[in-house]
């Protein structure tokens, strides 16, 4: 897709929450290498944003650091307000961040612990942003958002994780549709979808975990966030002009629950 023009997004200005790692950073850097100027967004991790900064730079692409704890709702303006000051306003925002309800403290949280985190960060924060970003792009008259959903909202997946990344990511995939119908036609708005993609949790999974995440996908193996960042490349740039109001699965096809029990 990307191939077609190497530099497609040449003079344009994106941001990115959540990008100081995984898919984000993944997604960052293919801007850059599209030729956008990109704002790195995290929230407390400088070290990891400011090299991730830095690579965007050495790509010749301009680049910034925002840190913003998307959980406090405060945030949402001011960093729509820094980001759009930036350089004069934004052509593309990517809601990529999510709460980590996986790994390290928060695994051991209560069920719900993790929905009021999950809410606050995933789809609180999607909704406010998208709708901030979206509101003063619809008024210039142009621009691209894109959210990140989850391949198995649409059809569910058993079990504590299934219930709470169904509940958000379904809630972020049906609110992209309708807000792609409001901004329309100014602006584009579209979800991706990941599956089974090997990010910092999919390295430390189990066998179990390793073991479905290939058999659950007809090509398989695990997703990178490379894969991922490709397609967002794709939504963001002119190649995908005639796409908005989309919800598009990145998980390799999806053949089907796997029914093995965990060991």
């Amino acid at each position: 897709m990307a191939a077609q023009n190497a530099h497609e997004l040449t003079g344009q200005t994106a941001v990115v929450t959540g990008s100081s790692s995984g898919i984000g950073r993944a997604i960052v850097l293919e801007l850059a290498a599209a030729g956008a100027a990109v704002l790195v967004h995290a929230r407390r991790s400088r070290e990891a944003a400011e090299a991730t900064a830095e690579q965007i730079r050495q790509q010749g692409c301009a680049s910034e650091v925002a840190l913003y704890d998307l959980a406090d709702q405060a945030s949402h303006e001011t960093l729509v307000e820094r980001a759009w000051a930036w350089r004069g306003g934004v052509d593309v925002w990517i809601n990529n961040a999510g709460a980590d309800v996986l790994t390290g403290e928060a695994a051991a949280w209560p069920f719900e612990r993790k929905l009021e985190e999950l809410w606050r960060v995933d789809v609180t924060a999607t909704t406010r942003l998208s709708r901030l970003i979206g509101a003063r792009m619809k008024q210039r008259g142009s621009g691209v958002i894109v959210n990140m959903g989850w391949d198995q909202a649409e059809h569910g997946m058993a079990g504590d994780s299934g219930e709470l990344f169904a509940a958000v990511k379904g809630a972020v995939m049906a609110f992209s549709k309708s807000l792609a119908r409001s901004l329309a036609p100014q602006v584009r708005v579209n979800c991706l979808a990941p599956g089974w993609i090997r990010t910092s949790w999919g390295n430390r999974a189990s066998d179990y975990w390793q073991q479905r995440a290939q058999q659950e996908s007809l090509l398989e193996r695990w997703g990178t966030p490379e894969d991922v960042a490709r397609v967002a490349r794709f939504l963001a740039s002119p190649a995908a002009s005639f796409i908005t109001g989309q919800v598009m699965p990145v998980n390799g096809g999806f053949r089907g629950e796997y029914t093995a029990h965990s060991s």
